[in-house]
C-alpha cells in the first residue's frame, strides 16, 4: 500500500472516528462501534448508488405495478448487485431534520434485500431510536453526510482498510481478546503468494475461473487481497470467493463490501462453520483462513461431536476432536473437506495459527491424530514461522500452515519449514500490538526460498548477500526439509519390575489405619488386628507369609477374610526394595512398579506410510518393533537392565517441533566476562549513593 493510501485511509479513519466523540456520554467506549460501522457501510452504499440514483428511481416509477420481480432491471439500472428506490440520500436526510428518524428508516428499508440483510445484521433500526432519543441523530447524520466515500475517492481495497482500522480501534476499546484480531495485508498477500506458487501457468491463462473459501472470513480482508493478487497476474482472471462468518458485524461488512466488488454476496454464509456449515457440499481451488486464536468450541460440542461419531471421515471432524478449549483444528479440517479431489485438480489451503496446534497433545490424543491424519495422507506441504509482534491484537508468535492435495512431484512425501522470524522491519509507529511488519523484499526473499525448495541456512544467507531481497542483504529465512515421517514417534510404555519386601512396622500400622477399606471396620475390630500384627513388628515376611498372619488376625478378630481387605492390610507393609525379588502373579509374570513406569519417544523408522485409522497392525510389523528394540538397547537397558516394554500401550504420535529445527546454540558469557561487569555496575551505583549523601 502507498503512503498516499495509507494517508487517505488514516485521514478518512479519523474524520469517521471524530464522530464518537458525540456519542461520548449516551453510549459506552465499546458501544461506539454499533453506530460507527452501520453508518460507514451505509454512507458506502449511498455514495456508490449517487450516480444513478435518479435513473433507477425513474425506472422504478415507469415499470410500477407492470413488472413482479424489479430486481435484476434495477440491479441493472443501478450497475451494482443492489439499489435503493427512496427519494432520500444522505444530502436530503440531514435536510429534513424534524423528520430525520423516519426518513432514515424508510431510507435504509427501500434498499434491496441483500443490502438491507447486511443493515439488519447491524441492527441499525434500534441505532436510530436510541440516537434520536439522545437527540444525536442529526449531529451524526450531518458528519457523515461530510465523508466522501465515493469510489473514486476511496477505492475497494482501501475501503476493506478502513473498516478494519474501526474495527481495530473498537475492539481495543472493548479489551477484546487477542485471538480476535485481523490479519496484516502483507501477511496476507504472504500467505496468498505461497498459494498460487505452484500455479502460475494456470492463473495466467485467458478467462481463467478459480474459487476460493474463508470459514472465518471476518470483513473479507484475505478474499479481497486474493482477489487483488489474482486480477495482478491476469486481469481477466475471475474468482469466486466464499465465506462464512460467525459475528454479525463483521459478518455485513464483508458481505456489503462483496456487494461492492460485484462478487455474489450470498456466497457470504452467517452462522458458525462448526455447528451450521454454510456451504455443505462446496470444493473449492483454495482454502485462506486465520481463525481466532484458542477459540472454544463448548457452545456447538453436540454438534460437532456428533458429526465426529457419526460421519467419522466421510464428515468434517473424523480425524479427531481437538481440546475444547482450542478450536483451530476443527477450522482446518473444515478447510480440508472443502478440497477438490485429486482427480479434479486438487486444492491448495493457507491458514494462520500459533503455536499451539505444532505439538498440543501426547500420541493418540485428538491434536495428535489430526496431525497424523494430514502428514500421513501427505497434505501438508510446509509451516511458515513469522514473527511475533505482527498481529494488532497481539504480540504472540504466529505460524501459517500451507496443505494441501496436490503436491508437486519433487515436494511428495516430505514437509518443507521456513523459519521467517527474522525477517521483518520495525515499525515508526505500533498499531495495538503491532509493532513489526513484513516489508516487500521480505516477503519476495520468503516467497523465493519456499520456491527454491532447498534447505538454506537464513543467516549465512544474509552474510553472503545471496539472492539480496532483503534492504542491504538483510535477515533471510532459513529452510529445512524433512520427510513425513521425520515428525512421527512411538511413545512407548517402559516397565520395570515391582520389588518388594515385607516388613510389619509402625509406619506400616498407621498407614493401615489411614486406608479406606480398613477404615470401614468397627474400631474394634481395628484394635483386635493391629494388637494381633504388633506381635509381628519388626519382622521380616514374605507375602504369603504376611498374608497368613493377616487372615489369623482377621479371623481372631471375627472379621471376613475378604481379599481386597487383605490386600490393603499386606500393601501397607510392603517396602520397595531395589534389592528385593521381583514380585510375580499367580502365572509367574512379573508385575510392573507403577512409581518406576516411564514413558519414552522413538523416532518412527524412515519407512514412508499412508494414512490409516486403524494402525495396531502396523505397530506388529518388523519395521516398528526393531525401532523400539534398537533404542531401548541403545538408550535404556545399558542404564536399566531389568527394563521391558509393555507393547500393548505404544502409540503413534505426531509434532512439528519448528522451534526445536532451527535452535542455534548461544554459549553463556565468560565468567571473567560477567564479574567484571558485577565490579562496574556496583562503581557505579557507589558513585551514585556518594552523590546523595554528599
Amino acid at each position: 500500500m502507498s503512503s498516499g493510501d495509507s494517508n487517505t485511509i488514516q485521514n478518512h479513519a479519523a474524520f469517521i472516528w471524530s464522530v464518537a466523540d458525540l456519542l461520548r456520554g449516551d453510549y459506552k467506549q465499546s458501544e461506539y462501534g454499533k453506530v460507527i460501522l452501520p453508518l460507514t457501510v451505509l454512507r458506502r452504499l449511498d455514495c456508490v448508488l449517487e450516480p444513478t440514483k435518479q435513473a433507477v428511481l425513474d425506472r422504478a416509477a415507469q415499470l410500477a405495478g407492470k413488472v413482479h420481480n424489479l430486481d435484476p432491471i434495477l440491479q441493472k439500472e443501478a450497475d451494482e448487485q443492489f439499489y435503493n428506490t427512496s427519494r432520500f440520500d444522505f444530502a436530503t436526510l440531514v435536510a429534513a431534520p424534524d423528520d430525520l428518524a423516519d426518513n432514515l428508516k424508510h431510507y435504509v428499508a427501500s434498499f434491496s434485500a441483500s443490502a438491507r440483510d447486511v443493515l439488519d445484521k447491524f441492527d441499525f433500526t434500534t441505532q436510530i431510536d436510541r440516537l434520536d432519543r439522545s437527540k444525536l441523530l442529526y449531529l451524526v447524520m450531518s458528519k457523515f453526510a461530510e465523508v466522501d466515500l465515493h469510489p473514486d475517492n476511496i477505492s475497494n481495497l482501501e475501503m476493506g482498510y478502513l473498516y478494519e482500522e474501526l474495527i481495530r480501534k473498537f475492539s481495543e476499546l472493548s479489551n477484546e481478546t487477542a485471538g480476535e484480531h485481523f490479519t496484516p495485508r502483507e501477511v496476507i498477500r504472504l500467505m496468498v503468494d505461497l498459494l498460487f506458487i505452484e500455479d502460475d501457468q494456470q492463473l495466467t491463462k485467458p478467462g481463467a475461473i478459480k474459487t476460493i473459501y474463508d470459514g472465518a472470513c471476518g470483513t473479507g480482508g484475505m478474499l479481497s487481497v486474493a482477489e487483488d493478487r489474482l486480477r495482478e497476474l491476469n486481469p481477466a482472471a475471475s474468482l469466486q470467493v466464499y465465506g462464512q462468518e460467525l459475528n454479525a458485524e463483521t459478518y455485513a461488512i464483508c458481505r456489503s463490501d462483496m456487494m461492492l466488488k460485484g462478487q455474489d454476496a450470498t456466497n457470504i454464509a452467517y452462522g458458525n462453520s462448526f455447528s451450521e456449515d454454510g456451504h455443505p457440499g462446496l470444493k473449492v481451488d483454495y482454502s485462506i483462513q486465520n481463525p481466532p486464536f484458542g477459540v472454544e468450541w463448548k457452545k456447538v460440542a453436540d454438534a460437532v461431536k456428533d458429526e465426529h461419531n457419526q460421519r467419522g471421515l466421510a464428515g468434517r471432524f473424523g480425524a479427531g476432536l481437538p481440546r475444547i478449549n482450542d478450536g483451530s483444528f476443527l477450522f482446518l479440517q473444515n478447510a480440508i473437506s472443502k478440497m477438490k479431489p485429486v482427480a479434479d485438480g486438487g486444492s491448495r489451503v493457507a491458514i494462520v495459527f500459533n503455536g499451539s496446534p505444532l505439538f498440543t497433545g501426547a500420541a493418540g490424543s485428538g491434536e495428535s491424530e489430526i496431525r497424523r491424519w494430514i502428514i500421513e495422507n501427505d497434505w501438508l506441504e510446509a509451516v511458515v514461522a513469522l514473527p511475533d509482534q505482527l498481529f494488532y491484537n497481539t504480540g504472540i508468535s504466529t505460524y501459517f500452515w500451507i496443505v494441501t492435495n496436490r503436491k508437486a512431484p519433487q515436494r511428495r512425501g516430505k514437509v518443507q519449514l521456513v523459519d521467517a522470524r527474522n525477517c521483518f522491519v520495525k515499525m515508526r509507529k505500533s498499531l495495538g500490538e503491532k509493532r513489526k511488519q513484513v516489508s516487500d523484499a521480505q516477503i519476495a526473499d520468503i516467497v523465493r526460498a519456499y520456491g527454491q525448495f532447498t534447505e538454506v541456512d537464513g543467516d549465512v544467507a544474509a552474510d553472503n548477500g545471496a539472492d539480496a531481497g532483503a534492504a542491504n542483504g538483510g535477515p533471510k529465512p532459513s529452510v529445512k526439509v524433512f520427510p513425513n515421517e521425520a515428525f512421527g514417534f512411538l511413545r512407548i510404555t517402559v516397565e520395570r519390575p515391582l520389588r518388594l519386601r515385607w516388613e510389619v512396622t509402625d509406619e506400616g500400622v498407621e498407614a493401615l489405619r489411614a486406608d479406606k477399606k480398613f477404615a470401614k471396620l468397627t474400631e474394634d475390630d481395628q484394635n483386635s488386628i493391629i494388637a494381633d500384627l504388633g506381635h509381628s513388628i519388626g519382622t521380616h515376611e514374605t507375602d504369603a507369609a504376611l498374608r497368613d498372619l493377616t487372615k489369623t488376625a482377621l479371623k481372631r478378630a471375627d472379621v471376613d477374610a475378604k481379599k481386597p481387605l487383605v490386600d490393603a492390610i499386606v500393601d501397607a507393609f510392603a517396602i520397595r526394595d531395589p534389592d528385593a525379588d521381583p514380585v510375580t502373579d499367580k502365572k509367574g509374570n512379573v508385575q510392573p512398579d507403577p512409581d518406576l513406569r516411564d514413558n519414552e519417544n522413538v523416532p518412527l523408522p524412515a519407512v514412508p506410510v499412508t494414512y490409516e485409522a486403524e494402525i495396531d497392525a502396523r505397530l506388529e510389523t518388523i519395521e516398528y518393533r526393531s525401532a523400539i528394540d534398537d533404542y531401548m538397547t541403545a538408550e535404556v537397558l545399558p542404564y536399566v537392565p531389568d527394563a521391558w516394554v509393555d507393547h500393548d500401550k505404544t502409540k503413534v504420535g505426531y509434532e512439528i517441533p519448528l522451534t526445536r529445527h532451527f535452535y542455534t546454540y548461544t554459549p553463556p558469557r565468560q565468567l571473567d566476562e560477567i564479574d567484571a561487569e558485577i565490579r562496574q555496575l556496583e562503581a557505579e551505583i557507589q558513585e551514585l549513593l556518594a552523590e546523595v549523601t554528599e
